[in-house]
């Protein structure tokens, strides 16, 4: 079945066990655009670029499914995330995949201003995203997140013109949230932060539980 994308300004979610999940169905467009958006198989997602850290040789892959709107996935960024990035990322150990995932139009914008940078600024504007959560998507105002975010994405280094082709791109939406929720349907995510790691799935966990959980597949 179709989904599409809400039109709250932000979802309306339980918290359980340090997850954020969607709770209610979504509704059917997104003024930004214009129009529906909505998953569509026929939909070409081939120019989505995947957001990837580490060592392509590694043994060890982890794929995170996060929220640009989840508190949780904000905490894991703030306090999990560095410690991983130091310790298994940048060292070569693992090959970190970062997929987001959309239950809200914000979560959707986020992720384009994230993007408009490339994959070398990609990571950077996504730290700021976290860092700044509460007060770009605090106020519930699409037209004051919209504006926050820009800031955002202004702060590291895109221009207005960057900016603006980037968030009005319609086709671009369509094939991220197509990709996003395909992938999420393949991997049965439901909530976020998710993990897959070297193909088992695991929930929001410590860095403690999850370094173990690494040093493990590390020594298979």
């Amino acid at each position: 079945m179709n989904k599409t994308l809400s039109i709250a300004a932000l979802a309306v979610a339980i918290i359980a066990g340090g997850t954020w999940f969607l709770t209610r169905p979504v509704a059917p467009t997104d003024t930004m655009f214009g129009a529906a958006i909505a998953q569509d198989a026929d939909v070409d997602t081939s120019g989505v670029i995947e957001m990837v850290q580490g060592s392509a040789d590694a043994t060890v892959e982890v794929i995170e499914y996060a929220s640009f709107t989840c508190p949780h996935c904000a905490n894991f960024h703030g306090d999990q995330y560095p410690q991983i990035k130091a310790n298994y990322i940048d060292t070569g150990k693992i090959r970190f995949v970062y997929r987001e995932v959309y239950f809200d139009r914000p979560g959707l914008w986020a992720s384009m201003v994230a993007r408009c940078g490339g994959p070398l600024r990609y990571h950077g504007i996504v730290e700021l995203i976290y860092e700044q959560q509460r007060e770009w998507a605090g106020s519930g105002d699409p037209s004051i997140i919209a504006d926050n975010l820009r800031n955002i994405g202004k702060v590291a280094g895109l221009t207005d013109e960057a900016l603006d082709v980037c968030m009005a791109d319609s086709e671009s939406a369509q094939a991220l949230y197509t990709w996003s929720e395909t992938n999420r349907e393949a991997d049965d995510i439901s909530g976020t932060p998710s993990f897959i790691i070297n193909g088992e799935p695991y929930s929001n966990m410590s860095y403690a539980e999850f370094a173990a959980v690494l040093d493990e597949k590390l020594a298979e």
